[in-house]
């Protein structure tokens, strides 16, 4: 996804889906990492806190990202968006991931220089198909500083 790529990927292109399995514990570590007690987080049928598929590009195997062709270096997290056309998913749920580039632009950095975005929403299938939910990032590549400058 954050590569520097002579050729980064285009608008409307998607990567290869992938399988997530939500598992239990994973659910339960992921809660206690934010701090919650939340009772619906625990348990055999424990649904997933809404950031949690934030985690499924862990599973992400090669070619399961989206190359933006951003330099890491530079590169930014600007804003993220969660939609759940359903309930969440619980435990036990098998999903296919796949990432797809909606979106790029550039602007005026206020230091100088060309900020460039891409945003890229990940869908999330049931293995029937079914869109459950839907993950929105605006990554965000930052100017290069200019020589001299701090």
């Amino acid at each position: 996804m954050t590569t520097s790529s002579a050729e980064p990927t285009a608008v409307g292109a998607s990567a290869t889906p992938y399988e997530v399995r939500v598992e239990q514990g994973k659910i339960r570590e992921f809660a206690t990492a934010m701090q919650s007690d939340n009772p619906s987080y625990q348990g055999a049928d424990a649904v997933i806190p809404p950031t949690f598929l934030t985690s499924a590009v862990r599973w992400a195997p090669e070619g399961g990202r989206i190359d933006t062709g951003f330099v890491r270096a530079r590169l930014l997290h600007g804003e993220q968006e969660y939609v759940f056309h359903g309930p969440p998913p619980e435990a036990g749920a098998v999903l296919v991931a796949r990432e797809r580039l909606v979106e790029r632009y550039s602007k005026a950095g206020r230091r100088g220089g060309e900020m460039r975005f891409a945003v890229v929403v990940t869908e999330f299938r049931s293995t029937a198909g079914e869109l459950l939910a839907e993950a929105r990032a605006t990554l965000i590549e930052t100017a290069p500083k200019e020589a001299g400058h701090e």
